[in-house]
């Protein structure tokens, strides 16, 4: 996200969660005390594979899309700080996603798309993926350029600003929270915060 960056990458900046980050709508995201004090949202367009993709084209790229979603890429704001970047983006629940997959003949255009984040009903986030930094063929050929993609691979293509750490003051999601992210064409995914 733009909010927590010192200056504009020139490539995309890629990491991995694990399937154990994964949890799907009503679902809880985990706050575990013991590893962060700086849980935030990011509310973000999914892009689900579906076709195996290695060192793909930008031109060619929205060709192996099989439809779009969302997911709320949540982050230990703390332990990215420590250089912790698995942790602050891997651990368990860190990955809702839903509600549902909508292929590419209902969405046409990915990049017209209205992104926003509630968080217990107070708005927080409110974007467009017009504004995306890298455009889905970008995101789609620069990884495909040393990795390989598979059928329901799902690549999260960067927030809106309005994440909890460039508030001022900071704020972050606590127990009993409940964070709602809504896409235009998609739906909503939401999920309470519950201490773990």
């Amino acid at each position: 996200t733009l909010d927590t960056a010192k200056e504009l990458p020139t490539r995309p900046v890629l990491f991995s969660k694990p399937g154990t980050a994964v949890v799907g709508p009503g679902e809880p995201i985990q706050h575990n005390g013991a590893m962060t004090q700086q849980l935030d949202w990011e509310c973000e367009l999914a892009v689900v594979m579906g076709r195996v993709a290695r060192n793909v084209s930008e031109a060619e790229a929205l060709d192996y899309v099989f439809g779009y979603s969302i997911v709320n890429d949540i982050s230990a704001r703390d332990q990215r700080r420590s250089g912790q970047w698995f942790f602050s983006k891997g651990q368990d629940s860190y990955a809702p996603f839903g509600p549902m997959i909508v292929t590419t003949d209902e969405i046409t255009d990915p990049h017209t798309l209205r992104l926003s984040l509630t968080v217990n009903g107070d708005q927080r986030q409110d974007g467009n993926s017009t504004h995306m930094l890298f455009k889905i063929p970008v995101l789609i050929a620069d990884i495909t350029s040393g990795v390989t993609l598979e059928p329901g691979d799902v690549i999260a293509t960067g927030s809106p600003q309005g994440v909890g750490a460039a508030m001022d003051p900071p704020t972050f999601l606590q127990p009993g929270d409940v964070v709602a992210c809504t896409i235009e064409g998609i739906g909503t995914l939401e999920n309470p915060v519950v201490a773990v």
